[in-house]
């Protein structure tokens, strides 16, 4: 920054370094020493109020607005002058103090010293926007490992052949062979899922179909699930794997049985986000997770919509909001 201003400086200063050479032209030696003097001290004075100016605007204008950036700047050079003005009259008597060509070096300083800071900014904040982006596609990335691993262990895949074992033994073939159809369904569409970004609201509510059906199976009616979407807000996008997560958790942290039916709700509100909702049943003993599952949502949404999701629990229900785009 100091090699900034005093190339910046040494800019300004291009009319009086050029002149320079004329003016000491036949001066005595007194005079020639003041002339040199009073060169330096206008160099050394102008970087300073050139490396001041870019730090405060660097530190203390937190704006985004180029105008009033200026107006700080002017404000502040205006001070600079006046306070040049006086050391150079009273030290260095005989020379140019508070001319045109001193008011317009001034001018030009604020105006550089504005854009220096403008510049640095805009560029910091570049590289801000970058990393975020590229932490975001880390963890997006991440995301979709863990919802592929997460999904697709023996736990998950034990109880699917739970499932289908129990209905195998009450010999009900039709059930059965939709058992196998849903399952099926679901271990496509989550192996499919790392070769996709958006989908529709229709897709994925698709697999929830599946996946409710497996469900609801397992949890022999104890576990229910009432969609009520318009078929005309089917066609509104969200990140691949957006629900499952959601649906997966409340089977890890609630308990289910016949004292504790659970009910899930997921419906459209008026802001256009995809509500999903349950009523809260804890466990008596916390379940095992890695804690991650609702912050890689987040990471996704930020990443694919440039939104957040919203999370509210009011002790009775939890209820997440998901943006639609």
């Amino acid at each position: 920054m100091l090699f900034n201003s005093l190339v910046c400086s040494l800019l300004v200063l291009y009319p009086d370094i050029t002149w320079l050479p004329f003016e000491l032209k036949g001066l005595g030696r007194p005079e020639w020493l003041n002339h040199v003097g009073f060169f330096i001290f206008r160099s050394t004075f102008f970087t300073a109020m050139i490396f001041i100016l870019v730090k405060i605007n660097l530190q203390y204008f937190n704006t985004p607005s180029f105008k009033r950036r200026l107006v700080y700047s002017t404000a502040i050079t205006a001070v600079c002058y006046i306070i040049y003005g006086g050391i150079s009259l009273l030290i260095f008597t005989k020379m140019r103090h508070f001319g045109s060509l001193v008011l317009f070096q001034f001018v030009v300083v604020s105006i550089l010293s504005s854009l220096n800071g403008h510049i640095i900014v805009l560029y910091t904040e570049k590289r801000k926007k970058e990393q975020e982006i590229e932490e975001l596609t880390v963890k997006n990335l991440q995301s979709r490992y863990d919802a592929l691993t997460n999904q697709i262990n023996p736990h998950f895949f034990f109880n699917s052949l739970n499932g289908l074992t129990s209905l195998i033994r009450k010999k009900d073939d039709e059930m059965t062979l939709n058992y196998v159809n849903k399952l099926s369904d679901v271990f496509r569409y989550i192996l499919q899922s790392d070769k996709k970004g958006l989908i529709t609201l229709a897709e994925e509510l698709a697999f929830v179909e599946a996946f409710r059906y497996m469900m609801e199976v397992r949890f022999a009616n104890k576990l229910k699930y009432t969609i009520d979407i318009d078929q005309n807000l089917l066609g509104l996008r969200l990140p691949v794997l957006s629900i499952l997560p959601l649906l997966d958790n409340v089977v890890v942290h609630n308990t289910i049985d016949s004292d504790h039916k659970m009910n899930v709700q997921i419906q459209i509100n008026a802001h256009n986000e995809l509500v999903i909702s349950n009523p809260v049943y804890p466990k008596l003993t916390l379940p095992v997770t890695s804690g991650t599952g609702l912050d890689n949502l987040e990471s996704r949404f930020l990443l694919l919509m440039g939104k957040p999701i919203k999370v509210e629990e009011s002790g009775n229900f939890f209820t997440v909001y998901l943006p639609l785009k």
